[in-house]
């Protein structure tokens, strides 16, 4: 598969989380974040990811699989082989969407027939070509677009950041560097309860300060260098990585965490900044577990592309309760900003502590997270951390997807 159509493919799988984020606040009258959207979901079987799981307020989840320029029988089998059996992750899920690119009707017609058979009946199967996803685009963007060209696919962008900017900012959205930065660190939906519950304007949303209690959450690739050195074509990489910086971003922002920097196959995420929202601790934990699924399929996925059979693969996570100091990169800037915090040191060395498929948590992230998760963490010894000393941490282990 070319590197373009890989790049095409991450494209489609983002858009259609968008357009159905949309479609289902405006057909079933609930605010966008009501959406629970999440892509690369373990299904509970060794290897198997869906690309996207919706579930909308009130209703069944349903799965969608993005399979643009991958053969026929290449697409029956990878729908043969994640829904084929009935699993506990698909049990309650009412139906499974696969979208195609353009192709002709009677291969669209022999690939349903087989799918008919093969996928268990819990899931009714729906086939969405490039029309029907045009036609979506034109209906919940308002663009007339009859292709996924490369100037199209600009358009779409461009179309979508200035919906999410029109709902988080409203009249005053200009599209002006500073709510673009806003919108790149925060979901959509966050900056309008700001913006409404408080009555801030864009530059009052991260003021230069010092936040209480927030969380950090450092997730790192396993092995990657390992990977990097035993792949010989660098598009591999590059696809691997803009898979994994995309779909973690999105779980970040739908967790309600600010995205803060990608730091080579790292991320920094951000909890309880600006506001301190109740249950930003679990929401912190809850993200980290979706990561933890994340960075095992993309890892999957790299390891099919090398000869060499590395030793682990998937995300290691640490994560640290502390004070953070949010500051301005240039005298009166707040489209770029900044951050210096013990627990971003803290939350890195217990990402070093964590083996892969594992999260760390300090002990003060621990003690501020309900009984329920705290039940599922198990205490370490206590972590050496370089610069910091001996820390008290807790793991929540198993879950590796093999």
């Amino acid at each position: 598969m070319s590197e373009d159509v890989r790049e095409q493919r991450l494209f489609i799988e983002e858009i259609c989380c968008n357009l159905l984020r949309f479609y289902h606040a405006q057909n079933d009258h609930v605010s966008p974040e009501r959406i629970s959207i999440n892509q690369e979901v373990s299904l509970g079987i060794p290897g198997a990811f869906a690309d996207i799981r919706v579930k909308p307020p009130e209703a069944p989840p349903y799965f969608v699989e993005v399979k643009y320029g991958y053969p026929s029988e290449m697409v029956v089998a990878h729908m043969r082989r994640k829904y084929g059996c009935e699993s506990a992750v698909t049990r309650d899920a009412s139906r499974l969407v696969l979208v195609l690119d353009a192709r002709s009707p009677d291969e669209l017609a022999a690939i349903e027939t087989e799918l008919s058979r093969d996928v268990h009946h819990g899931l009714a199967l729906e086939i969405w070509n490039e029309a029907k996803l045009l036609s979506l685009v034109r209906e919940q963007l308002s663009l007339q677009i009859d292709s996924f060209t490369s100037k199209d696919i600009l358009d779409i962008r461009a179309a979508v950041d200035r919906a999410k900017g029109l709902y988080a900012f409203g009249d005053a959205f200009r599209n002006e560097p500073l709510q673009t930065a806003l919108l790149w660190h925060f979901g959509f939906w966050k900056l309008k309860q700001l913006r409404e519950a408080r009555g801030m304007s864009a530059r009052d949303i991260l003021p230069p300060g010092l936040y209480r209690a927030a969380v950090v959450l450092f997730a790192d690739l396993s092995s990657f260098s390992s990977f990097v050195r035993d792949t010989r074509d660098d598009a591999v990489i590059r696809h691997v990585l803009t898979s994994f910086y995309s779909k973690a971003r999105n779980e970040v922002l739908n967790c309600g965490g600010m995205m803060y920097q990608f730091l080579g196959d790292g991320l920094i995420g951000l909890f309880g900044i600006p506001d301190g929202r109740q249950g930003f601790e679990q929401n912190a934990l809850e993200c980290a577990r979706r990561l933890i699924d994340i960075g095992n399929s993309v890892s999957l996925e790299w390891q099919r592309s090398i000869d060499h059979v590395e030793s682990s693969g998937g995300a290691h996570i640490g994560m640290a309760l502390g004070d953070i100091n949010v500051m301005s990169l240039r005298p009166f800037g707040r489209a770029h900003m900044g951050i210096i915090a013990e627990s971003v040191n803290l939350a890195a060395r217990l990402t070093s502590a964590a083996e892969a498929g594992d999260i760390v948590v300090s002990n003060t992230l621990y003690r501020a997270l309900p009984e329920t998760s705290q039940a599922a963490l198990t205490e370490m010894e206590p972590v050496e951390a370089r610069n910091i000393g001996r820390i008290r941490a807790w793991r929540l282990g198993g879950t590796r997807s093999d």
